[in-house]
């Protein structure tokens, strides 16, 4: 079980210890375990919607954001801004694009991405709250952080040595595509036909963006990987929340 509790430890604000600094094995197997993770994340958000039936519905959806946020402790809000920064900053250029990723500070358009990438959450969440759709809290982390594993699976990382690095490496690629199958059938299990859509808008968001990542950098990185998963989630909650 220690891949697991590595990737809840990174992925989560959690309070998880490990024993000591895990092999690079170890590491690349935490990658198997990162939609189980978006798994415990959707069960505690749909256990606070429970609680907070009866809320207003404006605090009602603001309390569920704030949660969400609070338990990726902002990580994968954090690659999305400097992602946005480089993506305008890099002009097209592969190495400024890189480079101005590693810069820890935050421009104009990062708060603005940022800002309507929640905006949009927000009035998401609303909608489902409205509609009763909740099971798309546990649909929606679940492939936000499969789409990580589906990532790495296809995609090489540009930056050598470090934490992305060991993932990319030793990931055990047929058992990561057996999980990838597993979390889609049990989407559309779950959800039904508003699984089905979740899975297509995913798939689609995905698709793009990895093509955006291969022709600016010929590759992904820990930033661009925050990056799909925060867009992703955005899209697949707005898209379930149209219908």
């Amino acid at each position: 079980m220690l891949p697991f509790w590595i990737a809840l430890q990174f992925l989560s604000s959690l309070p998880v210890r490990l024993p000591g600094m895990p092999e690079p094995e170890q590491l690349g197997r935490s990658l198997l375990f990162y939609p189980l993770v978006g798994l415990l994340f959707g069960v505690l958000l749909w256990l606070l919607n429970a609680l907070l039936l009866g809320t207003p519905l404006l605090l009602h959806a603001a309390l569920l954001l704030g949660a969400w946020v609070l338990l990726s402790g902002g990580l994968h809000l954090d690659g999305l801004a400097d992602s946005a920064d480089a993506w305008l900053g890099g002009f097209g250029d592969r190495e400024r694009t890189l480079l101005i990723m590693k810069d820890p500070r935050s421009g104009p358009i990062a708060v603005i991405t940022l800002v309507l990438v929640l905006l949009l959450k927000f009035t998401a969440l609303l909608a489902l709250i409205e509609q009763g759709q909740t099971l798309a809290l546990i649909v929606v982390p679940v492939l936000g952080r499969a789409a990580l594993l589906g990532l790495f699976l296809t995609t090489p990382y540009v930056r050598a040595g470090g934490l992305g690095q060991a993932l990319a490496d030793h990931l055990p690629r047929r058992a990561g595509w057996q999980v990838l199958w597993v979390c889609a059938l049990g989407g559309v299990l779950v959800a039904g036909w508003a699984g089905v859509l979740a899975l297509l808008v995913a798939l689609a968001v995905f698709i793009g963006l990895r093509q955006m990542m291969l022709r600016r950098l010929r590759g992904c990185t820990g930033d661009t990987a925050g990056a799909l998963l925060e867009l992703l989630e955005m899209a697949v909650l707005v898209g379930v929340g149209l219908i």
